[in-house]
């Protein structure tokens, strides 16, 4: 009798060691995929960098941009971009609205400089700087370098709409960047930036930019349609609209100021 409950006892012991050990080799083998489920956060924002990224081809596209301000008429401005993203070149070339019309930006090697027809003069300008009467930076039009130019602080999830999305806070490396800090939302899915947050030195949020729509273009993702809010001036925003994007080979002459003069004539 004493055998046989011995024999009981011990057939119970067995038995929960066993289910002691497969709980462990469950969450042994769990907390890698759980860790593998949580990207690398610098790799996530160079993935973001690499979806305007055409290296090795020239980019150019017409840009539309609608700006509202409170008791003002709606302005309307449109240009031409022109991007060299292996050498980090580009020029913008306003369209409209007339008045504007031929006056243009060039970025040539570390300067930025801004060409104006009637006076036949090129400035200094920055990336920093908003482009004409908008709320878009010259920056916005420009290869993404988050990965470059930002370090990530923090890392968290969140929704955007009904989409699950990775929250990444950054704190910039260098006083070139328009903004000290910035706030992404990057699609979990499919990575496609869909909301992102620019903050002053100050920590105050300046501007809030919505990316709704998105085209593909040689396998990469462009955002269609941008709405950028500025949290400073309430009601002031501007829609961004992206059409005619191409990435046929342009001429070297394009990306020199002698372009601009030319076809700003």
């Amino acid at each position: 009798m004493h055998s046989n409950v011995f024999l009981k006892t011990r057939g119970l012991k067995k038995e929960s060691y066993f289910i002691i050990i497969l709980a462990m080799l469950f969450f042994v083998g769990l907390n890698p995929l759980l860790a593998q489920s949580k990207p690398d956060p610098k790799a996530l924002i160079k993935q973001v960098d690499d979806l305007s990224d055409f290296s090795g081809k020239d980019f150019s596209a017409v840009f539309t941009i609608v700006t509202q301000k409170p008791g003002e008429k709606d302005s309307v401005t449109q240009a031409r971009i022109f991007r060299r993203d292996l050498k980090k070149q580009f020029v913008i070339l306003i369209l409209l609205p007339e008045v504007n019309k031929g006056q243009g930006y060039l970025r040539e090697d570390d300067n930025v400089w801004f060409y104006d027809p009637t006076s036949r003069k090129f400035s200094h300008s920055s990336m920093k700087e908003n482009l004409q009467n908008t709320k878009a930076k010259n920056s916005d039009f420009t290869l993404s370098t988050f990965a470059e130019d930002y370090t990530v602080t923090k890392m968290t999830d969140g929704m955007v709409g009904k989409f699950p999305v990775w929250i990444l806070d950054l704190k910039a490396k260098t006083n070139e960047v328009a903004y000290d800090r910035v706030v992404l939302y990057i699609r979990k899915d499919r990575t496609m930036l869909l909301k992102r947050e620019d903050y002053s030195v100050n920590g105050r949020l300046m501007r809030t930019t919505a990316y709704p729509k998105y085209v593909e273009l040689e396998g990469r993702l462009l955002p269609s349609q941008i709405l950028i809010v500025d949290e400073v001036n309430k009601g002031e925003k501007s829609q961004i609209t992206m059409a005619e994007q191409s990435v046929s080979p342009l001429p070297d002459r394009v990306f020199t100021k002698a372009f601009l003069e030319q076809v700003s004539r």
